[in-house]
Formats: structure tokens, C-alpha cells, sequence
């Protein structure tokens, strides 16, 4: 069992930037594919970023490449940095891992472990 715990969200202008925090209860080895969803109210949930630990490229929803960027601080900790923040970015994000072949990392949305969520609220 992994528990992951976000941090990091808040309130922001538009334009501005939030770092999202993952801690996990263990560590995040080579074999872990780990992500970022976001769901809005009356919406369904959206893959952000998606990546596998050990290498390969890094999935990124078109409305966010070039502006998030998903990374791992240390053992045990993923990051959503977020830059140019839009209203439409409003949400609550939540990181996801589960260990899988780098293939199924980025085909599949159907992870094993889920943070609890943090807000992310964006205003014009």
C-alpha cells in the first residue's frame, strides 16, 4: 500500500505559478510511472502529465505543454510545477503511481494509488 499526500495548491491570478507537491509513503524507484489528473467541477477527470521514473518521454495534455512540468524532487516526491496559470486550469489535482511497464505508464489512466486532491484556483 503507497499512500500520497498533495500539497501546494491555493489561489493564484492568471499568469502566475503554483508548484504542486506528492509525497509518498514509500519510495518512487525506477519501475513506478507516476502522474498528475485534474478533475473540475461538472467535468470529467484529465490526465496532465504522466511520466515513468526510469526514462522515456513525458506525456503532457495539450492544454498544458509548455506551461506544467512533472518531476521527482527526491525518493519520494513527484512535482507539478505550473507556470502561466489560467482560469481554465481551476481544479483539484491529484497525483496518481502505480509500478507497470513504461508502455501501460502512458495508455492506461487507471492507476492503483491516488492522493487525496489539492485545489487549484485560478482567477482573471
Amino acid at each position: 500500500q503507497v499512500h500520497l499526500v498533495e500539497s501546494g495548491g491555493g489561489s493564484v491570478q492568471a499568469g502566475g505559478s503554483l508548484r504542486l507537491s506528492c509525497i509518498a509513503s514509500t519510495m518512487i524507484h525506477a519501475d513506478y510511472c507516476v502522474g498528475w489528473f485534474r478533475q473540475a467541477p461538472g467535468k470529467e477527470r484529465e490526465k496532465v502529465a504522466v511520466r515513468y521514473i526510469r526514462g522515456g518521454n513525458i506525456y503532457y495534455a495539450d492544454s498544458v505543454r509548455g506551461r506544467f512540468a512533472i518531476s521527482q524532487d527526491n525518493a519520494n516526491t513527484i512535482s507539478l510545477q505550473m507556470n502561466s496559470l489560467k482560469p481554465e486550469d481551476t481544479a483539484v489535482y491529484y497525483c496518481a503511481a502505480d509500478t507497470r511497464s513504461q508502455a501501460s505508464c502512458y495508455s492506461s489512466s487507471e492507476f492503483t494509488y491516488w492522493g487525496q486532491g489539492t485545489q487549484v484556483t485560478v482567477s482573471t
